[in-house]
């Protein structure tokens, strides 16, 4: 798999309460448990947050990951921002941000830290290019975590579905989202960044794609 293929995924076209919807998004946290990705992005903010920055999720999703933030004391709700597509959940944190829409069709948060987990892999190079002309000015530090383009991931990857019985719908998607993932540093690259950036990215055991970009 040395070219990213990107097709639709079915979540992406699923009602947000749909049955296949709900259960494919309770598999995705056995996936991040799995992959690390949570735990990894919160020791990050835990050694590299300043008093007083701001965070931003894109694609947050149901939230968990940002709720996590808040939960672990690594920044108060008021310096907490997420953009995504779905309404905010339910049990969205008390005073923080939730931007709904398109992030290519809306200025972002200004922040000093934006974080992207397991959501990048969505966007063509075009899309990727676009929105790194809309980092805005102030954010320093760039966490992402991705799946691992690799042929190895997919197979791993479909033995654990099948035997923690994962739905339909995540088995699926887990295919589409390897086959459009990224290896080393190809996302910075993709987002066009251009120095004072600089990045580290590496692929781990358990099939993620991870790359920190400061600035």
């Amino acid at each position: 798999m040395k070219q990213r293929l990107i097709e639709p995924e079915l979540l992406d076209s699923l009602p947000h309460d749909d049955h296949g919807a709900v259960q494919s998004r309770a598999d995705l946290l056995k996936v991040n448990w799995i992959m690390g990705n949570h735990a990894w992005m919160l020791r990050m903010l835990k050694n590299e947050r300043k008093p007083g920055e701001r965070i931003c999720e894109l694609g947050a999703g149901d939230g968990a990951l940002s709720s996590k933030i808040i939960a672990n004391g690594l920044c108060g709700p008021n310096d907490l921002h997420a953009v995504d597509l779905a309404p905010a959940p339910p049990d969205w944190p008390a005073g923080a941000s939730w931007q709904r829409g398109d992030l290519l069709a809306a200025a972002l948060p200004e922040c000093e830290i934006l974080i992207a987990n397991l959501f990048l892999h969505h966007f063509s190079p075009e899309q990727l290019a676009a929105l790194g002309q809309r980092i805005p000015a102030s954010t320093r530090l760039i966490l992402t975590a991705d799946p691992a383009r690799y042929r190895v991931h997919q197979i791993t990857g479909g033995f654990v579905a099948r035997l923690l019985r994962m739905h339909f719908v995540t088995r699926y998607d887990m295919r589409v989202s390897i086959r459009a993932g990224f290896r080393g540093d190809e996302l910075p690259r993709s987002l066009g960044l251009q120095p004072p950036w600089h990045w580290r990215g590496w692929c781990t055991m358990f099939g993620a794609n991870r790359v920190v970009m400061r600035r």
